[in-house]
Parts: C-alpha cells; structure tokens; sequence
C-alpha cells in the first residue's frame, strides 16, 4: 500500500488540485465539505489500481477507503470492484456486505457512481430480495440514498425497471440536486429502452418531478415532445 500512496502523490498536480476542489464541491457547507484532493486524473488512478491490485488485501482497501484523501479511496472502490469480478459467491456476499457496511465512507457522486452499479446492482441481480435498496432510498445520508438508485443501473442494463420506478418515486421528494440528477439519469437510461415505460412515469407522477429530475429524464425525448413534458402539455 505504501507503493500506492507513493505512486498516488508522484502523479499529483497542484492546478487540478484547485479544479477538483471547486468541481466536488469541498467548501464549507458544499457536499464534499473538507474532502482532500491530490489532482490525479481519473486514467491515472486507473493505472494505479492496475498496478496494485495484485498485492492489495481487503484490509489495506478498508484502509484505503478510509482515507481523508479523495483519490485514495476513489482507488480503494476500484479495486474493490476487481475483487468482486475474481470472487466466488461466497467472497462475493462478503464484498457486498463490506460495501454496505462502509457506505457513508463512499461520500462523493464519483465515488457511488463507479462503484455501486458494479458491486451492488451486480450483487442484487440475480437476488430476489432487494430490500435492502429501499432502506438505503430512506436513509437520512445523501451519499446512501445515492447508491440505492445508482445501483439500480445494473438491473436497467438487463430490462428490469421496477426498482429503478419505485425508488425514484421515494425520492422524488428529496431536497438534494445530487438525488434529483441521480433520479433523471436513471429514468433518462429506462427511457432509452423503454420510451412508454418512463413517459407513463413521468406523467403519473408529473406534480412532483423536481424540474432537475425532468429535464434529465425527457433528455433524448424528440424535441416536439421534449417541449410538452416541459410545458406541462401531457
């Protein structure tokens, strides 16, 4: 791990330092309040979590997560993720139940969209019970109620909408524009398969899209009635 974190600050740029602080939103009272950045591209932490996935144990990827540096614990879910594609069963409920359990670790939009779809849509997938989603939908933690419509990403791939409806209906409610773009991006991916199936939401639940929310989901819409979802012309 100590190769890691010598390889990490060795790819460091102080000027994207600056940018990644201002795009993830660090200052007081922003979502990624206090988070540490150390200006690494994304391709770079890639080659990274290659290099060092051979010689990684789940305890130096806890620590990893753990850490008060963004890009370390942006690492640590990569990793997790390979983990997870090499794991038995066995090894894969373990990684699902580490996931959850370290869920208010993984504090930033990056962080829950490159991860949650891959571990935990991945996970669910083929499970019946998915509860589990519904109670992270209800969470008090941003960063959870994130991960429970994300996730469902992995069931959209595969036709299986019904958790992705259900759950965006629960926070339709929700104050946070992360969770009001979180909702249109999955809607906007049903619609792509399943135009009918996302404009029947749409107009059932039309008095509480957030206009976030809308403008996501009708995205790829034609423009005639792109325009009438907008106007309220449904």
């Amino acid at each position: 791990m100590k190769t890691l974190k010598k390889d990490l600050r060795k790819q460091s740029d102080k000027d994207r330092v600056r940018i990644s602080q201002s795009f993830f939103k660090t200052e007081r009272g922003q979502y990624g309040e206090g988070d540490i950045f150390l200006g690494v591209t994304v391709p770079k932490q890639r080659l990274i979590a290659k290099e060092a996935a051979k010689r990684i144990s789940l305890e130096d990827i806890q620590k990893l997560l753990s850490s008060k540096i963004h890009e370390e614990r942006f690492i640590s879910l990569l990793l997790l993720i390979e983990r997870y594609k090499k794991a038995n069963e066995e090894e894969r409920k373990s990684i699902f139940s580490f996931y959850i359990n370290n869920a208010k670790k993984i504090n930033n939009w990056d962080l829950v969209d490159v991860s949650a779809p891959k571990i935990i849509g991945r996970y669910l997938l083929e499970k019946k019970d998915r509860i589990i989603l519904f109670k992270l939908s209800k969470s008090e933690n941003l960063w959870e109620k994130r991960i429970a419509i994300v996730s469902t990403f992995e069931f959209i791939r595969k036709n299986q909408f019904n958790e992705t409806l259900e759950i965006s209906k629960i926070l339709l409610k929700d104050k946070h524009d992360l969770i009001h773009k979180a909702v249109g991006w999955m809607l906007r991916e049903i619609g792509k398969r399943d135009r009918k199936s996302l404009e029947k939401f749409l107009s059932e639940n039309y008095g509480n899209l957030p206009r976030t929310t809308l403008r996501y989901a009708i995205e790829r819409f034609p423009e005639d009635l792109r325009q009438k979802f907008l106007k309220g012309n449904i």
